[in-house]
């Protein structure tokens, strides 16, 4: 028995994962501008599948681009299975000490204090953060009203709408395209047209609705807006009347300057699902953006490599709808 544990590892380390105590993926990183650099993806929402589009983004970044990627999942701890509607514990925070760059689909979590600390202590030190759809409204501080982090809370007073508004833009306001029957088109900004972020993206579409985005600060900059079409196929026109007049901020960046002194590099969008993620162009983006947070855009390629590893058919979104008695290392990287 011990010689096949002994293989089965000596196989995971050769394909590039590690699994931390069963319930978190490393990807030991390709060849690529990224070596050196450390992102950790941080999952969990009950509607989305971050669970599922989270690996398959961190596969590509190892593996296509050098980049040391590690990926928490909410855990159920009675048998170690993903499960996205436990909302306080996603294992293996611990591992923001030694990131470079976050990227995070969260709904409404609310960590124990002392695994929360190691996200607030990355994000005083002023390091990045790559936020996606349900990250606007991250966190909710219902269990524990008196946490030294209940600022976070998407309905904060202390920080008005937490820290969706507060640090990333905007917070839950309401869904603008109809949800579940209304798809969304980027509309690039012209003026931001040389932006190494765009470089190479072509178009992005994705089924998941366009979100009210209406509390955002002068201090960001709007790479693209969010077209409402009135259907759920890429090929649906946008529909007409005030829903696309004006369009709603989609994809934006800021700097934000935190009480620490330091500033963070930020880039939020509203998309972010795991179907949305089966748009090259949406893979694209979050690639150059990742090359851009951990100060790399002039290494950003003119075209970046952003096809899968392996095999993608991610579930659609939808309370309820998530794969259960999944374990983390189901998602492991083939030979």
């Amino acid at each position: 028995m011990k010689a096949i544990l002994s293989l089965m590892a000596a196989w995971l380390v050769a394909a590039g994962l590690t699994l931390t105590a069963g319930q978190t993926l490393e990807y030991k990183p390709g060849k690529g501008p990224g070596k050196g650099k450390h992102i950790v993806f941080i999952s969990g929402d009950e509607e989305y599948r971050s669970e599922e589009g989270l690996p398959m983004l961190a596969k590509i970044l190892s593996q296509r681009h050098g980049f040391k990627c590690t990926v928490l999942f909410p855990i159920n701890p009675d048998d170690g299975t993903i499960d996205p509607n436990n909302q306080t514990n996603v294992v293996g925070l611990k591992a923001l000490a030694t990131a470079d760059l976050v990227v995070m689909l969260l709904r409404f979590r609310e960590f124990p204090d002392d695994q929360m600390k190691y996200f607030v202590d990355y994000f005083n030190a002023g390091k990045p953060i790559i936020a996606l759809r349900t990250s606007t409204h991250a966190f909710a501080y219902s269990r524990n009203k008196q946490s030294p982090y209940a600022q976070f809370d998407w309905q904060s007073k202390v920080w008005p709408g937490g820290f969706g508004q507060h640090v990333l833009g905007d917070t839950w306001v309401n869904h603008h395209g109809n949800h579940g029957s209304e798809s969304t088109r980027a509309v690039f900004n012209p003026a931001l047209a040389s932006s190494p972020l765009l470089r190479g993206v072509d178009d992005i579409w994705g089924p998941t609705d366009v979100y009210g985005i209406i509390h955002l600060p002068a201090d960001a900059s709007i790479l693209a807006h969010g077209q409402v079409l009135a259907g759920m196929k890429p090929s649906d026109k946008g529909v007409e009347g005030p829903k696309n007049n004006p369009m709603m901020p989609l994809i934006w960046t800021r700097e934000y300057h935190n009480d620490s002194g330091k500033v963070n590099r930020i880039l939020c969008t509203t998309m972010g699902a795991a179907p949305d993620l089966q748009s090259e162009g949406l893979r694209r983006l979050l690639v150059n953006a990742s090359y851009w947070a951990v100060g790399l855009e002039k290494k950003i390629p003119a075209k970046a490599n952003v096809d899968y590893i392996g095999n993608y058919q991610p579930t659609f979104f939808g309370f309820g709808k998530f794969k259960k008695g999944v374990k983390p290392e189901e998602h492991e990287l083939k030979p």
